[in-house]
């Protein structure tokens, strides 16, 4: 999984340089977020490439209307935690698909909220499916170091409208009952079909 941000270009490269064929995936945010972010993405796909010698094919897949229908469903607090959820199962459908045998996300433990262990551990509760964290022990300063040496932090770093559907106070600790219960009121399953259907490999 790809974002317009540092840290998951680096898990990526970190990955490709211990031996995996990584396949990139963007969840595009629109309208929470302008078209910024996915040309940021596209750029940092071709500085991956150019890293690690690898084909990487980049594919893209709509990621507003889960937002929408999580906001609607679920308590405001949850959102960071369903959303990454959503994504990961949507990671999980695409990688069937594409005959990959795992997710790789570019998480740091403590980072952001999102972040925490309790709630990687709601984010992944009932997902069967591999989700590699090659930084979950990187500090910040580290991911930083990493990504200007492979020519992905300028990139990262340029203005673009990050996620403005992020809650003022995201839950820290999030509650397994409380997850399962929002995956039935926002129909977990539908949505993540609805979002896989959609993917679309862009370059």
């Amino acid at each position: 999984m790809i974002s317009g941000g540092i840290d998951s270009p680096v898990a990526a490269y970190v990955m490709a340089e211990a031996g995996a064929d990584v396949v990139l995936l963007h969840m595009d945010n629109t309208p929470y977020e302008d078209g910024r972010s996915l040309e940021n993405v596209k750029e940092l796909a071709q500085q991956l490439r150019q890293a690690t010698g690898q084909e990487m094919p980049l594919y893209s897949a709509m990621h507003g209307p889960s937002q929408a229908r999580i906001g609607e469903t679920c308590e405001t607090r949850y959102q960071c935690v369903m959303c990454k959820r959503t994504m990961q199962r949507t990671a999980k459908e695409l990688a069937g698909r594409l005959g990959c045998s795992g997710v790789v996300m570019g998480d740091s433990l403590g980072q952001v909220a999102s972040q925490t262990l309790r709630n990687i551990r709601a984010e992944n509760v009932g997902l069967d499916f591999p989700v590699l964290r090659p930084l979950i022990g990187y500090d910040k300063l580290e991911i930083e170091e990493i990504a200007k040496s492979i020519g992905t932090y300028e990139i990262s770093i340029r203005p673009a409208v990050g996620c403005t559907i992020v809650p003022k106070g995201p839950v820290t600790e999030a509650e397994l009952p409380k997850i399962r219960a929002f995956d039935i009121s926002s129909d977990i399953g539908a949505i993540v079909s609805a979002s896989a259907d959609s993917a679309v490999r862009i370059s």
